[in-house]
């Protein structure tokens, strides 16, 4: 009599189990420089989330704020079975990203109960840096969204067709390459303003960042698609009847997306930055508008050692955001590169 051993079934793991058991995620989680910037990016999220929280509205400067999101006190902000705490930490109205302003005196004070930071310019800093959080997230999330969907198309479409369709869109992207990206960003934004002057200050700011920024995206997308393309799997699409588009949609693109994520990832460090760095020319956001940029030009007129608060919390916010983003946008991209494998 023969028995037979019946082995039992190998269990399948989940996709979230497959995924960070990968050699790239494992390559991230050993990696303490990219753990340490997640770390720091964690932070700003959680800040810019939490900002209503974390830098509430006061009854005095932040009037206009309680009034829009319908509160009678500031401490009503943190009661989650009111409607202000859910407005507040995910449609908060225009007036709670104005920074509130403790006096109308240009001489700074130092920081206090009031003004956990101190005040540059009588506006408070602290509130500032905490809602700038916030916006800077916002703007940066919709600009690296916009640009790099408009260059995963273009890239795509450059790669795969190749010729003369190929040919068009790489040389107008080697005439946007040979202009200085920060200042064609200046004039698009200064003839967006001049044209229309009423318009939201944030429009004319996301344009004029996707108009320079798809084309990186496309030109790294296009390489990608190139290589992606001459694979056998894509061939047998081919011979199955696969449209073109199935093909660039289901095949190439999403075994295309490792490269242009990681530089995406890196441009949600810089694209705050270059927002901050206009801001200080005077061609951001508004005057008392909670942006980085702006509390910087405010301490401008007073790099003295006894007002050391006005640009010592700006600078610290803008290395530790820049630092954080930079560690895990490297790492990532390390981790995501074939020829360290």
């Amino acid at each position: 009599m023969t028995t037979t051993l019946q082995v039992p079934p190998k269990r399948r793991e989940s996709r979230l189990q497959t995924f960070l058991s990968s050699r790239p995620v494992m390559k991230l989680r050993r990696n303490k420089l990219a753990m340490f910037g997640l770390f720091i990016m964690s932070l700003f999220i959680l800040t810019a989330m939490f900002a209503p929280m974390i830098a509430r509205p006061s009854a005095e400067a932040g009037g206009n704020c309680l009034r829009d999101l319908n509160l009678s006190s500031p401490n009503q902000i943190y009661n989650p079975a009111g409607g202000g705490f859910w407005r507040a930490l995910f449609a908060a109205p225009p007036s709670c990203y104005s920074i509130e302003r403790e006096s109308f005196s240009p001489t700074p004070s130092a920081p206090s109960a009031e003004a956990r930071f101190g005040t540059s310019q009588g506006y408070d800093i602290f509130y500032g840096l905490v809602w700038g959080t916030r916006s800077m997230f916002k703007l940066a999330l919709i600009v690296v969204s916009i640009t790099l969907a408009v260059g995963v198309v273009i890239g795509a479409i450059s790669g795969f067709y190749g010729g003369w369709i190929d040919n068009l869109i790489q040389r107008f992207i080697d005439v946007l390459f040979a202009l200085p990206g920060l200042v064609l960003t200046i004039v698009l934004i200064t003839f967006l303003k001049a044209r229309n002057p009423s318009v939201d200050p944030s429009l004319p700011i996301i344009l004029a960042f996707t108009l320079t920024g798809w084309a990186s995206y496309a030109r790294i997308v296009r390489g990608e698609v190139l290589r992606t393309r001459q694979l056998e799997y894509v061939d047998a699409a081919r011979s199955l009847g696969a449209r073109d588009w199935r093909l660039i949609l289901r095949h190439v693109v999403p075994n295309s997306l490792a490269s242009v994520l990681t530089v995406a990832v890196l441009d949600l460090a810089t694209v705050p930055l270059n927002v901050a760095a206009l801001s200080f020319l005077g061609l951001g956001y508004p005057t008392g508008y909670a942006e980085w940029g702006q509390l910087v030009d405010f301490a401008r007129a007073w790099l003295q050692p006894q007002f050391w608060y006005v640009m010592v919390f700006p600078a610290i916010f803008i290395v530790l955001f820049s630092l954080g983003f930079n560690l895990f946008g490297d790492a990532l991209r390390d981790a995501y590169d074939p020829k360290s494998r």
